[in-house]
């Protein structure tokens, strides 16, 4: 296939219309393996935390780092494409996502897996803003554009909806690796694609790339994670969490002040001042960290707790993930006919109401109430996302629809990352005070095993049998405790932020 390029090498936008689903398709594939990798793992946490003797907070470092510096990193890489081109980074991104996979897939060590984790998230961070920055490019037809958007979205909710069933599928099988070595062989097969589809010269924007900016932003994004993880954990001294508050709030602090006094900064601060957008900030981050905090917990319980292995335990979390994957063109339904005010507030009370109900239901006797209850809560919490996706691009205007893009997907990625973490950290702190470890147990390791319920298994495999069964059952009763407690403190918090929703769209155009 042929295309006409201008003088300067550089198919117009004419041209490329001609092979435009061609590209479509490529970036799509590309697309793919990251949305898989948000999900994945969690099916995953029991398996490779029993492997690897994994601390609690080892375990929360291995799920979350990837979405903290994806939050951190996509604003500048967005940037960095534009300097650059987005093909070459595209394919840049691709190498490195499938080296870290082998990295990640044949860890010995929590911190080999951490740093494996961490090249993911660099691969993942260059791949997401050339996807989005092609499809813009390619489709210039508004229709057309939409049309190519909405399926890009169906492809990251499908693949987040089958990132756990394959994740328990595989496990079935193999060992934990092997849900970060499966994307090996599909990199193998999308990277030719990627490079036939995809035009070798594009226009490249003026200007020089930040890095410092960049930095400042991931290192206060970090520092202020590390600090709630060490202060809730109580696993560090006192110096140490006033030391990562302070280098992560003044990192962010220089990061805002940096962006306000350059001439092209990477984030328009200005955009802050809407407050639709602060609004749907705000959405991005509670209901994408309640989703996946939710997933990465009722992973724990079913497989912990109930005894259900991988697949049994994908298969049950799937209503979860298939109603969100239907939640995109509902939202935009709803909103078009009621409102955007009336549809994000409705979905916030639902997920609410589905949080503390599931807090009160039998998972040993789960029924139909369960299913329905999961499939309710995914949908919820589904419209709300995209809801918040509406809002924020309903307030900025055209010439700053990519900005505004960045912004949304960075509160994603910093929604789900802070959701693990304060899941993670507030369901250990809960279970540490439910743990009632059974008479016998050395008192040495009675507070080892009350940090988490992986933690008590890992410590069971040290006991005689007898010993063992009754602190594996004194830790199931406690996590499932822990676990309702922790669905109903999330309900509470998501309800509050259904009324604030409900002000502060007050004067938002159902046209949004």
């Amino acid at each position: 296939m042929t295309v006409s390029l201008d003088p300067n090498g550089v198919p117009s936008p004419a041209q490329l219309q001609k092979r435009r689903w061609l590209i479509l398709f490529a970036v799509m594939l590309a697309f793919l393996p990251v949305v898989l990798d948000m999900t994945i793992l969690h099916i995953a946490v029991p398996s490779l935390t029993l492997a690897l003797q994994a601390s609690t907070t080892e375990v929360l470092w291995i799920i979350d780092i990837y979405s903290l510096l994806m939050a951190g990193l996509l604003v500048p890489m967005g940037t960095l494409a534009d300097r650059i081109g987005h093909r070459k980074l595209l394919l840049c991104g691709l190498a490195i996502f499938g080296m870290a996979s082998i990295v990640a897939a044949f860890s010995v060590t929590p911190e080999m897996l951490i740093g494996g984790r961490i090249l993911l998230a660099f691969g993942a961070a260059m791949i997401m803003p050339c996807v989005l920055g092609i499809i813009r490019r390619t489709f210039e037809d508004p229709g057309e554009r939409a049309m190519a958007l909405g399926l890009w979205g169906t492809v990251g909710a499908a693949g987040a909806a089958v990132g756990p069933l394959v994740g328990g599928a595989l496990l079935e099988h193999f060992w934990w690796g092997s849900v970060f070595l499966i994307n090996v062989p599909v990199l193998l097969l999308i990277f030719p694609v990627i490079a036939f589809a995809l035009p070798r010269k594009e226009h490249h924007a003026p200007g020089r790339w930040q890095i410092g900016q960049a930095m400042l932003l991931i290192v206060g994004i970090i520092g202020l994670v590390f600090a709630a993880k060490s202060g809730f954990g109580g696993k560090e001294p006192l110096w140490v969490i006033v030391l990562a508050l302070a280098v992560g709030a003044a990192a962010l602090l220089l990061f805002v002040r940096s962006q306000r006094a350059v001439a092209e900064p990477m984030l328009d601060m200005s955009l802050f001042s809407r407050p639709a957008i602060v609004t749907g900030v705000g959405m991005a981050i509670v209901t994408a960290g309640a989703l996946a905090g939710v997933e990465l917990t009722l992973a724990q319980e079913l497989q912990f707790v109930l005894g259900k292995s991988p697949l049994d335990a994908g298969l049950f979390m799937l209503p979860i993930m298939v109603a969100a994957a239907a939640g995109g063109p509902v939202a935009g339904f709803l909103s078009n006919r009621f409102g955007l005010r009336a549809v994000a507030t409705l979905s916030l009370s639902t997920a609410a109401i589905s949080l503390v109900a599931l807090a009160q239901s039998d998972f040993h006797r789960p029924g139909v109430l369960v299913p329905v209850l999961l499939a309710v809560l995914g949908l919820a919490l589904s419209i709300g996302l995209t809801a918040s996706s509406i809002a924020i691009m309903g307030a900025v205007e055209a010439e700053k629809a990519a900005a505004a893009g960045s912004l949304e997907a960075t509160g994603y990625e910093l929604g789900a990352g802070l959701g693990i973490t304060f899941f993670g950290v507030a369901l250990s702190a809960i279970y540490a005070g439910a743990m009632t470890a059974p008479p016998g147990i050395p008192a040495e390791l009675v507070e080892a095993a009350s940090r988490s319920i992986g933690d008590t298994y890992v410590l069971a495999g040290k006991l005689p049998d007898d010993l063992a069964a009754s602190l594996v059952a004194a830790g199931k009763d406690a996590f499932s405790r822990a676990h309702a407690l922790l669905l109903t403190a999330a309900g509470a918090l998501i309800a509050i932020l259904s009324a604030a929703v409900f002000f502060a769209l007050r004067n938002a155009r159902a046209s949004h």
